[in-house]
């Protein structure tokens, strides 16, 4: 090859790779920063594997909803969810070393994803288990939490996790104001009416009280979405018929007994692949 020409490649052949390498800074530049907030639902407790990178006591899993979402767009996580979080830790902490959520939160955050308000004052999960233990003593017969608790629970949820919940996405907008923020409903765990005692122990006729109960804590957490701007991704149509009743290969939501998951009553894989799928769909990253 002439001199020339050689000299003509060379210089074109540098050019190339130059040109590559300033733009893969470029390129990550580009991706979303996605952090992701929440309790035991977006942890993911008791899936396997743990991040590694989460404490221990927070019990999150890398199969958790926000990686399958990260791994799927190609977007920058910061992950901070916890299981047993509550509203009130996005503002402070929860354990020694694990700050309040909000504090990952900046203004270059570009998408936001959670759910919370199911562990506040000790309504939704605590109320199953309670329900649990209650129909246990009954046999599966009768409607033994509904006779105990009666509104109480829904009482709750309205008088005082909804406005906890609009002040907890009030602290995220004003961290991430620039960001798309959306809020996940819970699925489904019990059927419409009809459960399966004794792998939810739950008594026959408090089956619908607390799928009635799951329905108030969904429309709070919808409603609280509504008044601050957030995108609610709910959940109730494609989570029915995957409730924790359901045959392993079907069903989204462990169940007490019988189940894969040593954190009862909390989604599997499956569940945290189908929620992943919804808020993409939601928030138009499909």
């Amino acid at each position: 090859m002439p001199p020339r020409r050689l000299g003509a490649t060379l210089a074109a052949t540098v050019t190339t790779v130059a040109a590559v390498l300033s733009a893969a800074p470029a390129a990550h530049a580009d991706s979303l920063e996605y952090v992701a907030l929440g309790d035991s639902y977006s942890a993911a407790s008791g899936v396997q594997p743990s991040d590694p990178d989460a404490s221990p006591l927070c019990l999150r899993s890398s199969l958790n909803y926000p990686h399958v979402i990260a791994a799927e767009t190609g977007a920058s996580l910061t992950d901070v969810t916890c299981g047993a979080a509550e509203t009130r830790h996005f503002t402070a902490a929860q354990y020694p070393g694990v700050p309040p959520q909000v504090d990952a939160l900046g203004a270059d955050t570009d998408v936001v994803t959670m759910t919370i308000g199911g562990n506040d004052s000790g309504v939704f999960i605590s109320a199953i288990l309670a329900c649990g233990s209650a129909g246990i003593l009954a046999l599966g017969q009768g409607s033994p939490c509904h006779d105990i608790y009666g509104s109480y629970f829904e009482d709750t949820i309205r008088d005082t996790t909804y406005p906890a919940l609009v002040s907890a996405l009030e602290a995220v907008r004003d961290k991430a104001p620039a960001a798309d923020v959306a809020i996940l409903g819970y699925p489904w765990i019990l059927p419409a009416t009809t459960g399966c005692f004794d792998k939810m122990p739950v008594a026959d006729g408090d089956v619908p009280y607390l799928r009635g109960l799951q329905a108030t804590l969904n429309d709070a957490v919808g409603r609280a979405a509504e008044a601050t701007g957030v995108t609610y991704v709910d959940m109730s149509e494609a989570s029915e018929g995957h409730d924790a009743c359901q045959a392993p290969d079907v069903r989204w939501i462990e169940p007490v007994l019988q189940g894969s998951n040593p954190v009862v009553v909390h989604p599997n894989a499956q569940g945290e692949a189908a929620m992943a799928g919804e808020a993409m769909d939601a928030l138009g990253l499909s």
